[in-house]
């Protein structure tokens, strides 16, 4: 005698339904993701303090970032520290060496009303929100808006 065979789905009716939810759910938060401006300036903020800025590798390690506007240093960061900075300008750098772009363009650092902090590379049009890095991340960027050496 031929067994039947049972057409039981393998899966849970419960579990498809849960796991359509979270789909829908994903793409629904996603897409409203999409429509707040990740520059603060496209929704027509004005930072509260904004500088441009140079990054220049020295033979010992250091790193010296300059005002891109005045010429002055505005601190040089000794061999070996400030290693979020370090990693997020290397990643910008790299993707300027990609598409054989130069140093010459300055990176302007703004921080704005809503407490955000926002890097962009004028050569590469690259944009990042360095408080999504972290407070004490960013916090290493704000004080590069104030000092002076």
């Amino acid at each position: 005698m031929a067994q039947a065979l049972s057409h039981k789905p393998a899966v849970s009716r419960g579990l498809m339904l849960g796991t359509v939810l979270v789909i829908a759910g994903t793409l629904a938060l996603a897409s409203l993701g999409h429509r707040a401006p990740l520059d603060p300036a496209a929704a027509g903020a004005r930072p509260v303090a904004e500088r441009d800025l140079r990054f220049a590798d020295r033979a010992d390690g250091a790193i010296v970032v300059t005002d891109a506007r005045s010429g002055r240093v505005v601190v040089t960061l000794p061999p070996g520290s400030e290693g979020f900075v370090r990693g997020a300008m290397r990643g910008l750098v790299r993707e300027r060496n990609r598409e054989s772009l130069g140093m010459q363009a300055p990176f302007h650092l703004a921080a704005w009303p809503d407490g955000r902090l926002t890097l962009e590379d004028t050569a590469t049009g690259l944009f990042m929100e360095l408080h999504a890095f972290g407070k004490t991340n960013a916090e290493a960027f704000l004080r590069l808006l104030s000092t002076e050496e």
